[in-house]
């Protein structure tokens, strides 16, 4: 982007980097999309922090807040898309509903989202951020019942809840009230989908308030695999109490059962840094997916079917009780289980089209050349033989069943100018896996692609079958764990307000993290001929698994924060902090850390330490919003493990970066708004090792996260009568980024337009067209995961973002 572009952006974008209040409280800031009527003195309760909530402008570290309004504007596809509209966070939705990865403030990860925590009404749901194949937002879906979402970058996120020092996003529902109201809404896609939201609250009893809502959808998906790969809905119900003004008690309940399709990336073309789409196939709109891979049984017997996608089937429960005992001293107590399934399905391709005479060699060796290749489905030779274009794509199948129990409770005692608040922390959680990946099938290079078989002949003359039924190869990697992992954690924070214009704050948390597992993989085990003939090349290399054997992990760690806020008036402040946070390992880093790593807590066992200094300015007022913060972060014993040709990689070390969030709303006018946001970051790697410690990446950008990425929201809606139209549109440029940590694979700028327009008739009907990529851009979000190195030009694999899309609903408030 031309540097004169950048400063008229920074110039003109002014948008706010939001930012809360003491450790015990977290406040909440405008979106990126805020509605004119959030001025500057609304107050919204933060409910993953230790306290009851603070006004915005006294907040002193960054947090992000959307309301439902604002979350309709953005117009998300899926829960991880709504955090595109928060500064200092990259999330990449191209995956589909689920299988997002969202990377934070430089925050060195691979994959998924490994510094992210999702909560419901300031529970988490799942106290493990990410697992292999799982991460917090694949088990919560965004509907109607939602008030708000309120997501906190840094600050004393590492002090409250499960301690994450990156970003805890809080979905909040809807509560009943006094009155009795609700909406039904139906919307219908461009590509098929149709989907119905509804939700009814309202009084029990005049302290008492019940909401009960959900939604429901089905749909093939933007990209059809032509068979129902999207199909599910979610249910949420709440019962809230108030107790005369000393507090209130909230109890609920959601059932999620939805699934849909793991988008992973397919062929493209690169050249010159441009992308452009492969011959035959929408980059937008095309799935290598479809009827011909959905139902398969693999080399060993596995019956998998594709539809099956990824998803979750669980339910979650919980309370929240707030309650005042004596005058100062208050007790909170926030308790919840979850319980299901988060199984993935998908057909994982492994390296870009080449000819079928060059993937000859490929599978048969050098000197190997083509003797036939015909459909596997049906048979019949494929024409173009030599030359067809054709590549591998594993069929890779992932069960888990977990288990959660979080509870928090804290006291919390205010005397005079002082608040203390101490609290304990405890979350038991489980997941049993079962993995089988590889079993890769060869396919024609185009959309819905079709099995293939081959034969070939040998350098040595002899005929060989590379293929059965289109597979390839059999089951590679395999592991069948139990895991249980358990949290402790002591915290105390204390707030003074020295002056009416200064306050201070500071707190500590120590946590203990303990991991057991019996597990067995793969590589215990080795691999065997199936039916001992070397002639059938693609059963040579079946993996079994081993013995098995256990996991016993203990470690402890002590958080800490201090800030302090300066309002020059009620308008106008500035806040300083600086924060130590801690990032234990998961069950999957311990499952690939070596017996002596463990015991010496090194390597894959170590716990990755974060520390953050930021400071920030916050301006508000009716006419405007803008909250700026500037922060470096400093990491030292980050861990990692990569897929590469089925076999993990572990990449370990440090990283540093430094950036500045902007966030903001400009409303010159009734009726009009300008909000947006703007991330600059300097992210790199030291003393950072890939490539299972061989590869030196000190000096690299930190993979995924771009130097610049911005968002421009304008809005307008004026009243006609009894109607009262209102249009928006949104425009998003996400800078250059490297897929991998070795800066290999280039994933070049692109930008993204959004735009909408609504109508509502008497306050009561509403009726919406909302556009995604209207300019049907090609832009990248992950190269070839499953590759060390570079793929060169012409032909690649990569993930794009999803092609131009509409969506039209029709809505009825009551």
């Amino acid at each position: 982007m031309p540097k004169s572009l950048q400063r008229r952006l920074m110039a003109g974008v002014t948008v706010s980097a939001f930012f809360t209040a003491f450790p015990a409280l977290a406040q909440v800031a405008g979106s990126s999309a805020a509605p004119p009527e959030e001025a500057s003195d609304v107050e919204i309760v933060v409910v993953g922090t230790a306290g009851a909530g603070t006004r915005r402008q006294d907040a002193s570290f960054a947090v992000t807040s959307l309301n439902s309004e604002a979350i309709t504007r953005a117009a998300p596809n899926s829960t991880a898309d709504l955090l595109r509209t928060v500064p200092g966070v990259m999330a990449e939705s191209s995956g589909g509903q689920n299988g997002a990865n969202i990377f934070v403030r430089g925050y060195p990860s691979g994959g998924d989202a490994q510094f992210v925590t999702f909560q419901l009404a300031g529970v988490p749901i799942f106290p493990p951020p990410t697992l292999s194949f799982l991460e917090n937002s694949q088990l919560i879906r965004l509907d109607e019942t939602v008030q708000r979402v309120e997501a906190v970058r840094g600050g004393t996120g590492s002090l409250f809840s499960s301690g994450q020092p990156g970003l805890t996003v809080n979905v909040v529902p809807r509560i009943g009230g006094a009155d009795f109201k609700g909406s039904a809404k139906i919307s219908y896609t461009d590509y098929d989908e149709i989907r119905g939201d509804a939700w009814v609250s309202g009084p029990l009893s005049p302290d008492t308030g019940f909401m009960v809502g959900g939604f429901y959808a089905q749909g093939n998906g933007i990209r059809d695999p032509r068979y129902r790969a999207e199909k599910g809905g979610q249910i949420t119900a709440n019962i809230h109490h108030d107790f005369g003004g000393r507090g209130s008690v909230e109890v609920y309940a959601r059932y999620l059962n939805d699934h849909g399709q793991w988008l992973l990336p397919i062929p493209v073309v690169s050249n010159g840094g441009k992308i452009s789409a492969y011959p035959g196939f929408d980059a937008g709109t095309d799935t290598l997916n479809g009827p011909d891979t959905r139902r398969v049984t693999n080399l060993v017997g596995r019956a998998v079917d594709l539809a099956d996608g990824r998803g979750a089937k669980v339910i979650n429960t919980g309370i929240t009780f707030d309650y005042e005992l004596v005058d100062g001293l208050r007790f909170r107590e926030r308790m919840s289980f979850l319980g299901g399934r988060a199984d993935t399905v998908g057909l994982v391709p492994v390296a870009a089209p080449v000819a079928a005479s060059a993937m000859a060699q490929t599978l048969g060796g050098t000197g190997a050349t083509l003797a036939s290749l015909t459909y596997a489905n049906g048979g019949g030779v494929v024409p173009t033989g030599a030359n067809t274009q054709v590549l591998r794509a594993g069929i890779w199948e992932v069960r888990k069943k977990i288990s959660s129990f979080v509870a928090d409770s804290a006291l919390e005692w205010a005397s005079g100018n002082n608040k203390l608040t101490g609290g304990y922390y405890f979350a038991d959680y489980t997941t049993r896996d079962q993995w089988v990946l590889g079993n890769q099938v060869l396919l024609q290079a185009e959309p819905n692609a079709r099995r293939l078989d081959m034969t070939l002949t040998s350098g040595a003359g002899v005929l060989q079958a590379a293929t059965l039924n289109g597979f390839s190869s059999g089951p590679a990697f395999q592991v069948r764990g139990n895991y249980e992992g358990k949290d402790y954690a002591f915290y105390a924070v204390d707030e003074l307000q020295i002056t009416p214009e200064l306050r201070v704050d500071g707190g500590v948390r120590w946590q203990r993290h303990v991991v057991d597992a019996t597990l067995s993989t793969s590589a215990d085990g080795g691999s065997f001929d199936l039916d001992g003939n070397p002639n059938t090349l693609y059963d040579n290399a079946i993996t079994r698994l081993g013995p098995p054997r256990s996991i016993r992990y203990r470690d402890s760690a002590w958080s800490w924060t201090v800030g302090a806020n300066y309002d020059f008036s009620r308008e106008i402040g500035v806040f300083a902090r600086y924060s130590r946070g801690n990032s234990f390992p998961q069950f999957d880093n311990l499952r690939e850390a070596s017996a002596t790593n463990i015991a010496d807590k090194t390597g894959l066992a170590a716990v990755a330490e974060v520390d953050t200094y930021e400071a920030g300015v916050k301006i508000s007022t009716a006419l405007a919003n803008l909250y700026a913060t500037v922060f470096h972060n400093k990491f030292d014993g980050l861990a990692t493990t990569t897929l590469i040709n089925n076999v993990p990689i572990s990449s370990n070390g440090g990283a540093k970066a430094t950036g500045v969030e902007l966030e903001g709303a400009l409303r010159p006018f009734e009726g009009f708004s300008i909000s947006g946001a703007l991330t600059w970051l300097d992210a790199t790697y030291r003393g950072f090792f890939s490539g299972g410690g061989t590869i030196d990446n000190t000096g690299n950008r930190v993979q995924r996260q771009p130097k610049w990425a911005w968002r421009v929201t304008p809005a307008y809606e004026v009243p006609v009568g009894s109607l009262k139209p209102s249009v928006f549109a949104t425009l998003q440029y996400t800078g250059d980024r490297f897929s991998d940590p070795e800066n290999n694979q280039l994933l070049p700028n692109f930008y993204q337009l959004d735009a909408g327009v609504a109508v509502t008739v008497n306050d009561r009907i509403r009726l919406a067209v909302t556009g995604n990529n209207l300019t049907d851009e090609i832009g990248l979000t992950e190269g070839n995961p499953r590759i060390i190195g570079g793929q060169g030009s012409g032909p690649i694999l990569a993930r794009p973002i999803l092609g131009r899309s509409f969506r039209f609903s029709a809505a009825v408030n009551f």
